[in-house]
């Protein structure tokens, strides 16, 4: 069975949709950046003050790995398009799913103040949004817009991971 990876902005609702979808289909479900932090003994914040440089490394790291695994839901960092080497990675054994959800939407309600990326502030946002969105739309096989009720997002989540692992 496919994996289904999860891409869009940090504050889209990767993880807290993928969750939902891996619990509603009996799935297990991965989030990346905890899944790094596992492998390096480190937090998302401590690599990046490393280096961003060293924080990707990890990232294409936990790729390779996660990629190899069936059936499973992925939730990526919101960074992932960054090297299309990750995408690369996971295409023969996922499909990708973007959640698309507006920069003031994610500059309105996100806590950034835990996110590297976005700690300049919430223009920060807007800034990732157009830099990455044109990467995220190439790289997805499906797209799930992160707009209105959220149990209705949270369905629309549901019922396309469920098409894209052929359930």
């Amino acid at each position: 069975m496919r994996n289904v990876v999860l891409i869009g902005m940090p504050g889209s609702g990767k993880s807290t949709f993928g969750r939902a979808a891996a619990e509603a289909l009996g799935l297990p479900f991965i989030d990346c950046d905890d899944f790094i932090e596992e492998l390096e003994g480190l937090t998302i914040p401590q690599l990046f003050a490393r280096s961003e440089a060293v924080f990707r490394e990890a990232e294409t790291h936990a790729a390779a790995i996660l990629a190899r695994r069936q059936g499973t839901v992925i939730a990526a960092g919101g960074g992932i398009v960054k090297r299309p080497v990750n995408i690369a990675l996971f295409r023969p054994t996922s499909a990708i799913l973007l959640v698309d959800r507006a920069p003031e939407d994610i500059a309105a309600d996100v806590a950034i103040a835990g996110r590297p990326l976005l700690a300049e502030g919430p223009q920060k946002v807007f800034t990732l949004y157009e830099e990455r969105i044109a990467a995220y739309r190439a790289a997805a096989d499906r797209t799930v817009k992160n707009t209105g009720a959220e149990d209705a997002v949270r369905r629309r989540v549901i019922q396309a991971v469920k098409e894209l692992m052929g359930l």
